[in-house]
């Protein structure tokens, strides 16, 4: 079943694509517009005036927050109380207020034993799902003894709440008296105090959206037993700035030995070390031999990834393995970040003293206080990008230091509607659930929708906005299973109860959008398992692309995908490949530490943590697409192959003609084939894709997957598998490694057999090949080209009965010269 999406009246630029397969069927028009403040159509050209006029660096860009449907929620802010009366039984009160609609409920904390707490807290009430007409506010006291613990109630008529709409200011909190809550408390007490609250009907744009308490979380409860809805609100996280940090270590002077006799006793030569960590990384230098303590050099570069604010210092660390065998830490040096220049070009970096202090031995003075010093070269480069996921997936490129961004070209606006067909994930009470979110990143930009409790067919409706600076980046967006809202049993075990289940991915790249198109669809959501491939549903989406400026656009083309640092002072791909993981660590440990936090899984998995991972799957779906590249030359050979042997006498024919054709009027070669090439663009326009494409389970060899293989993949790195199982594997490895190799070794052997032709290491080959050249030179000279390409070109289309069955003379040459295949061991 299609999902239902209600879109406003665009703008004329916009345009809206329908799909009519497994993509959104809009429904009509919403009755009521949103967001407010004056026309969507005059919201709308003034936002475009406003881009179009240009924006200087990090300013916000507005939405018009179209894409998604309207939800009307009943807002109640619970502010604060005052003059609540005392207990009887306990001489003091410990308030909490229960907003209660119908049969949904929400209670705040408790506040011990003050008579004017304070809260703070907004409830939201779907109005779809609220079909009382009377919202009902209780302030209870936790204290009281026995089931009269109610102080007080405040009544209201859910029809005659106010409507507010952004960008309206909030709902100013009113004082309300308490009155007797008769029924709820008996009536045996006549009520004291004021409440102070704030009742409104709201949509999904609201601010107080994201931090309210929901009625459909009401019975959630974390694994420590305490309320939990915290996990479930929608929240909006950045990412630290990145940085690399480049330390040079040149040399150490002075340096305390750790025993009286030197570094090196005498007689003998100590292997000196300079190491350096940063956080949860740590890189040393070759060991330096000396004799003197005052002469070690090392002139060494080690690269790191930092995190803006700089939380840990940089350690350096020189270490001596004396003639015992033992290392001994000769002194230690710690250095806070903030001391490091940030470097935006290729400028030089002044060089700088740093004193050691004893470490890890007991010292006597003077050595207490002065151990030796170190000369360094470290700066903080922000002319990079720091890449924390795989470049082909890369959702930014901008340089570290903000100094040297572009302005943004463009302006990407996701409405996450909803998804459909979800399996469940988990089992509570005997039957299989799922508490479903979203999670989106683009650029420095990470969202998370709230999540749905116990809903296979979950509906969001939040939109959510982002600058683009680059259009031949990535969007991603995944679905996960929150498992953290109760004893639920996970479905791959309860080993794993307490990670967030991955549902699906969806990868989006903008420059396959046009732009000021809405596109609606629902993707759908695979993810590999143990018991193999699983299809967990669609994710339903609205994206558009918006154009700032169609000339940054296209000039953007022309330049280098990341900053020019990175070709002009590159890093080799074995320090890309740690410096990535260490990126990818931070990003993870920094976003874990939110409230509520984006957990280690989820970060990996949208970063694509395993990407480097050795795969079967990944290694035949790359094989196969280089396969499937290479069909159209192969289709081209066997279309020209059966024209040279006349399989259809008529297209022969017209070859001949053309081919003549143009041997008499080769100025016409250029033209024709650049007409050719646009003729086929054009004839392929309208077979042009109409939807972003989704993640290809064929492609990706996971439908036909065999289960060891899959097993194999899933498996922990290092292996965590008995030695029997990891024998046949790698037994397996080395037969595929064993092809690879073969296959290699033939295109090098090509290769050198080219090189050969001049290289004499067959002197007759060599000077055949040679003599040829000059005969060739000598025809080429006194025969006009045209008439050299017309008889090649009617010998290669000769009629087959003029062809023979052997091998050309060419190809037997080419076969019989040598190659270094004949050296190797």
């Amino acid at each position: 079943m299609a999902y239902p999406y209600v879109f406003r009246a665009q703008s004329p630029p916009v345009r809206v694509e329908d799909h009519k397969v497994k993509d959104a069927v809009p429904v009509p028009q919403a009755r009521e517009q949103w967001p407010a403040g004056g026309s969507r159509s005059a919201r709308a050209h003034g936002a475009e005036a406003g881009w179009l006029g240009g924006l200087g660096p990090g300013e916000r860009l507005a939405s018009a927050y179209d894409l998604v449907e309207t939800m009307r929620y009943l807002y109640v802010r619970v502010v604060k109380a005052r003059g609540l009366p005392a207990g009887a039984a306990t001489g003091g009160c410990s308030p909490c207020v229960e907003v209660r609609v119908g049969n949904y409920r929400g209670t705040t904390r408790h506040c011990e034993r003050k008579a004017s707490p304070e809260w703070n807290q907004v409830f939201a009430f779907s109005r779809e799902r609220v079909l009382a007409t009377a919202l009902e506010v209780f302030v209870r006291d936790k204290d009281a003894v026995g089931r009269d613990d109610c102080v007080g109630r405040v009544a209201f008529d859910i029809g005659e709440a106010p409507v507010r709409v952004p960008p309206d200011s909030p709902l100013a909190p009113q004082w309300y008296r308490l009155g007797n809550a008769r029924g709820e408390c008996g009536g045996k007490m006549v009520a004291h105090g004021e409440v102070m609250l704030a009742v409104w009907v709201g949509t999904q744009a609201d601010e107080a959206f994201a931090d309210a308490w929901h009625a459909d979380a009401g019975s959630v409860r974390g694994l420590d037993g305490v309320v939990a809805v915290q996990s479930t609100r929608s929240k909006v996280y950045v990412t630290p700035k990145l940085w690399y940090l480049r330390i040079i270590v040149l040399e150490a002077q002075d340096v305390v030995p750790p025993g009286a006799g030197g570094i090196a006793d005498k007689g003998r030569h100590a292997e000196v070390v300079a190491k350096v960590q940063v956080g949860g990384m740590m890189l040393k230098t070759r060991p330096c031999t000396t004799r003197s303590p005052t002469s070690l050099a090392w002139n060494e570069e080690m690269v790191f990834v930092v995190a803006e604010p700089f939380e840990e210092p940089a350690v350096l660390i020189i270490e001596a393995r004396v003639h015992s065998g033992k290392d001994e830490i000769v002194g230690r040096s710690v250095m806070p970040l903030a001391l490091f220049e940030k470097r935006l070009d290729r400028r030089p970096v002044q060089s700088q003293w740093f004193s050691l202090e004893p470490f890890g031995r007991p010292v006597r003075p003077p050595e207490a206080i002065f151990a030796g010093r170190v000369h360094l070269r470290a700066c903080l480069e922000g002319a990079y990008h720091v890449m924390e996921e795989p470049t082909m997936y890369a959702s930014d490129t901008r340089p570290s230091a903000r100094q040297l961004w572009r302005p943004p070209i463009g302006v990407l606006e996701v409405g996450v509607l909803g998804a459909q067909g979800l399996t469940p994930m988990k089992t509570v009470d005997g039957r299989g659930t799922t508490d479903a979110y979203c999670v989106a990143k683009y650029g420095q930009k990470w969202v998370r929708t709230r999540t749905i409790v116990d809903s296979c067919s979950p509906r969001w409706n939040e939109q959510y906005t982002w600058e683009v600076y680059d259009p031949c980046t990535v969007l991603t967006l995944a679905v996960f299973d929150n498992c953290h809202l109760g004893n639920a049993t996970a479905g791959n075990g309860s080993n794993d109860a307490v990670r967030d289940q991955r549902i699906g991915k969806v990868r989006i790249r903008l420059s396959t959008l046009e732009m000021d198109k809405v596109y609606t669809n629902a993707h759908p959501l695979v993810v590999l398992h143990p018991s193999g491939l699983r299809k967990n549903g669609e994710l339903c989406l609205a994206v558009r692309l918006t154009c700032l400026s169609l000339g940054s656009v296209v000039y953007l083309y022309s330049q280098p995908l990341l900053p020019k640092m990175h070709y002009i002072q590159p890093f080799t791909i074995l320090q890309l490949d740690a410096l990535r993981r260490q990126a990818m660590s931070i990003v993870a440990a920094r976003l874990s530490r939110a409230e509520p936090p984006l957990r280690r899984e989820v970060v990996e998995y949208m970063l694509d943590a395993d990407s480097h991972v050795w795969s079967i799957r990944r290694s035949k779906a790359n094989f196969f697409r280089v396969t499937a590249l290479l069909s159209g030359a192969v289709s081209t050979a066997r279309w020209l192959t059966d024209v040279c042997r006349w399989k259809n006498p008529a297209t022969t024919i017209l070859v001949h003609m053309l081919f003549v054709t143009l041997m008499c009027f080769p100025e016409l070669i250029l033209p024709t084939m650049f007409l050719y090439i646009s003729m086929a663009g054009l004839w392929n326009y309208r077979r042009r894709p109409r939807r972003p494409p989704h993640m290809d389970a064929r492609l990706s060899c996971a439908e036909v997957i065999h289960p060891d293989e899959l097993d194999e993949e899933l498996d922990t790195f290092p292996t965590s598998r008995p030695n029997a199982v990891v024998r046949v594997r790698y037994d397996r490895l080395r037969s595929v490694a064993g092809r690879i190799q073969t296959v290699v070794g033939d295109v090098a052997t090509q290769g050198e057999r080219v090189r050969s032709l001049l290289a004499w290491r067959d002197p007759r080959a060599t000077a055949l090949f040679t003599g040829l050249c000059l005969v060739a030179a000598t025809v080429l000279y006194v025969t006009p080209v045209r008439v050299v390409a017309l008889v090649a070109g009617l010998y290669v289309l000769r009629h087959p009965r003029f062809r023979s069955r052997m091998p050309s003379t060419a190809g037997n040459f080419f076969k019989r010269l040598p190659s270094r295949a004949d050296t190797m061991l």
